[in-house]
């Protein structure tokens, strides 16, 4: 057993599933069927039910999402599947009664991230090896979705949907036939980021300081390729090690202010702010206007580092800013509030909070996604779970989502839309509006990646001007209502 990770069981509906569960070992445990553990049964065999694994994240800098990423998953068994929560006041219990033409979809463990590849392949594994997992949704983080990526191309027997796991190897480069990624990648989250900061803020230099492993790579390179490719240059790269708690060395690689036009951050978790509380105290207090980040700026920065922050933009993640409202993102947030009283997530800080909170912001609403889709692609083979059906099915899959419409490339790779927004000041506090939609973004990133080009970097892709397909052709966004 891995006794590094905090592990619970789950109240499972028949004293046959506690015994399977008890000897299973590892994992996060539970489900409301009988199942077969480890006792040797092909999970996939066709009539069978669901074995369901998820990957949530338990430790680690992400460590604080992983009642969200459960959440995600039983909010779309709730919603589509016809599932009862088993607790009002957190999604790690589970669920009953989830069922799709018949057939079960039964929870058989959560695993427990901590952002490493060796303990997500230990998770899964158990999952699948122990448990009897024939489908997994997760994991979220970058390196771990390359490890996942990796472990279903050599198990072709199971089914895996991408929780929100951002780099860009696993579909690219690993092409694991049975993983499918119903969200975008890092770098297609920042599409648009570098036309809107050259041509309308008249940032010619920038210097880009990114966490040092997949996703942050991932994430600073569709930056980079969209300010490079309108003309912009790119001064320096720093990147620090993901979990870092002293930036103090990596800030004083990056240039002065008044020796470029701004900076983009791509520094997650725990990192943000103490990455820019460091920036202050040696560069000098912050000045909005100069800065922008990926999706981990947000407005809460604003309660350590004040409203200075006003004028930073942010790039895109898995849902649209908040300011967008349609009726079906607002029915989708209210069914969250309907179905948990409350829930202890990472935009709650861990405390009770309202379950919408968490649902409109990428971490629960990839899982989500990914829920959906196995619902939906259950629906299409008539309940039918085996690898081959559900698989054909879920490559052909559109669905029509809250925060849109998602399809998959030849790659089993999300086709997204993406939001860009901006910190702004409103009666004292800071906002996040958004500014922009760059549709149907897919992980070529206009051509600057391909199966045939490396895997991002600290020094890939580099800087050169591009023809990329939505400079100029962004939705602008007034006041939440895209301009189309």
């Amino acid at each position: 057993m891995n006794r590094r990770l905090r592990k619970r069981r789950l109240v499972p509906a028949a004293l046959l599933s506690v015994i399977a569960l008890l000897s299973s070992g590892c994992s996060e445990g539970g489900g409301d069927g009988t199942g077969d553990g480890g006792s040797g049964v092909d999970p996939a065999t066709e009539g069978g039910p669901v074995k369901l694994g998820i990957l949530g994240e338990c430790e680690g800098p992400f460590g604080g999402f992983h009642e969200d990423t459960v959440a995600g998953v039983a909010l779309a068994m709730a919603n589509f599947a016809g599932a009862t929560v088993s607790s009002k006041t957190t999604a790690l219990d589970g669920w009953t009664g989830a069922e799709v033409n018949g057939t079960p979809i039964e929870l058989v463990g959560i695993g427990c991230g901590d952002d490493t590849p060796d303990t997500i392949r230990d998770e899964i594994s158990q999952l699948v090896e122990q448990e009897g997992a024939n489908v997994i949704i997760g994991p979220l983080s970058g390196d771990e979705g390359i490890a996942v990526a990796e472990y279903a191309k050599a198990h072709p027997e199971i089914t895996v949907l991408s929780g929100i796991a951002g780099s860009q190897e696993p579909t690219l480069q690993v092409q694991a036939p049975n993983y499918f990624r119903f969200h975008g990648d890092g770098a297609m989250w920042n599409a648009g980021m570098g036309d809107i900061l050259h041509n309308k803020e008249g940032w010619d230099t920038v210097a880009v300081i990114a966490d040092d492993y997949s996703f942050g790579h991932t994430s600073a390179a569709g930056f980079i390729a969209d300010f490079c490719g309108v003309g912009g240059e790119v001064t320096h790269r720093v990147f620090p090690p993901l979990g870092t708690t002293d930036y103090s060395s990596y800030i004083a690689q990056l240039p002065d202010p008044d020796e470029v036009d701004g900076y983009f951050w791509v520094v997650g978790g725990t990192g943000t702010q103490a990455a820019l509380e460091a920036f202050v105290n040696a560069k000098g207090d912050l000045t909005g206007d100069q800065h922008a980040g990926n999706l981990f700026f947000n407005p809460g920065l604003a309660s350590a580092l004040g409203t200075d922050i006003a004028g930073a933009y942010v790039g895109g993640f898995a849902v649209l800013p908040g300011d967008i409202k349609t009726p079906e993102i607002e029915e989708y947030l209210a069914s969250a509030d309907e179905t948990w009283d409350t829930l202890k997530t990472g935009l709650t800080g861990g405390e009770p909070g309202p379950p919408s909170t968490a649902a409109g912001f990428g971490f629960m609403y990839g899982y989500y996604s990914a829920g959906v889709a196995l619902i939906r692609g259950l629906e299409a083979t008539g309940g039918d779970p085996s690898p081959e059906p559900l698989q054909e099915a879920l490559a052909n899959l559109t669905l029509d989502l809250p925060y849109g419409e998602i399809s998959l490339d030849e790659n089993r790779s999300g086709i997204v839309d993406v939001g860009l927004s901006q910190l702004v000041e409103e009666d004292g506090k800071i906002v996040q509006k958004a500014v922009a939609i760059v549709p149907k973004v897919d992980q070529s990133f206009g051509g600057t990646f391909s199966t045939d080009t490396p895997p991002p970097s600290r020094d890939f892709p580099p800087c050169e001007t591009a023809d990329l397909p939505w400079v100029g052709n962004e939705i602008p966004v007034e006041n939440g209502v895209p301009q189309e």
